[in-house]
């Protein structure tokens, strides 16, 4: 039987979130989700998908990074290509896919929310792991395994929309200990609310206090934070429901 996965779409942009953020990368994003997070911005890639080959994926990736030609950055090769969702490690061949492109050569990422067990993924891959916050609604998702298989070069986000998420985020860090396995992300959203989400996500859970993107930076400065605040870049660049970007 082939290797394939369901794929919702594949395409170049910016990173706008993590490390890397700001650098050229193809963005492979793969179709299904086990989570439904109130904030989630790309629930058409529940269902939306078309079955594709993984010999195919790599030849559309190397086709769309063949004007970088083998320009890198820091030694790596550019674009980066990173698997997203969706959930990527939803589709079993995600892993094979992954090992043949940094075979190929390029920086791979990996997007992931921390409900599924990353050990067996190539060592070679960056993950940019979630530990979901509570106004996610899907707190109680978090798979705390994972922590044991993060490597120095992997990367911890907490996505922050509300004063709770921002309190749960820094026991978590004092807790585990968190700073020392990787680097630190808080990334600032404003959650959807129950009225916009037609029913497909889950509502933010009641006696959550939304959180300006000021007042998260000012508690960070003030609680000496070792983490990297981040904006979501891409939709500051463009329209925050645009696809393919």
């Amino acid at each position: 039987m082939s290797e394939s996965l369901v794929v919702n779409e594949i395409y170049l942009s910016l990173q706008g979130e993590s490390t890397f953020a700001g650098l050229p990368c193809v963005f492979i994003r793969l179709t299904a989700c086990n989570l439904r997070c109130s904030y989630c911005d790309t629930a058409y890639a529940f269902t939306e998908g078309k079955r594709r080959e993984l010999g195919e994926i790599v030849a559309e990736v190397e086709r769309i990074a063949v004007s970088y030609q083998w320009s890198a950055v820091s030694g790596q090769r550019l674009p980066l290509v990173e698997l997203t969702g969706g959930e990527p490690l939803l589709q079993p061949n995600a892993l094979p896919l992954m090992n043949r492109l940094c075979d190929a050569g390029f920086t791979v990422l990996l997007e992931t929310s921390g409900a599924l067990d990353i050990a067996a993924l190539d060592a070679r891959v960056r993950r940019i792991m979630d530990l979901k916050c509570p106004s996610s609604g899907e707190v109680e998702r978090n798979r705390w395994e994972n922590l044991k298989h993060l490597k120095a070069r992997d990367e911890i986000k907490f996505v922050i929309g509300t004063v709770q998420d921002y309190e749960w985020a820094k026991e978590q860090i004092a807790k585990h200990n968190l700073a020392v396995l990787c680097p630190l992300l808080m990334s600032w959203v404003t959650p959807l609310q129950p009225h916009q989400q037609d029913k497909v996500l889950k509502p933010v859970p009641a006696g959550q206090t939304p959180i300006a993107r000021l007042d998260l930076v000012e508690r960070i400065i003030a609680d000496a934070l070792p983490v990297r605040f981040q904006l979501q870049m891409h939709k500051i660049v463009w329209a925050p429901d645009q696809r393919g970007v």
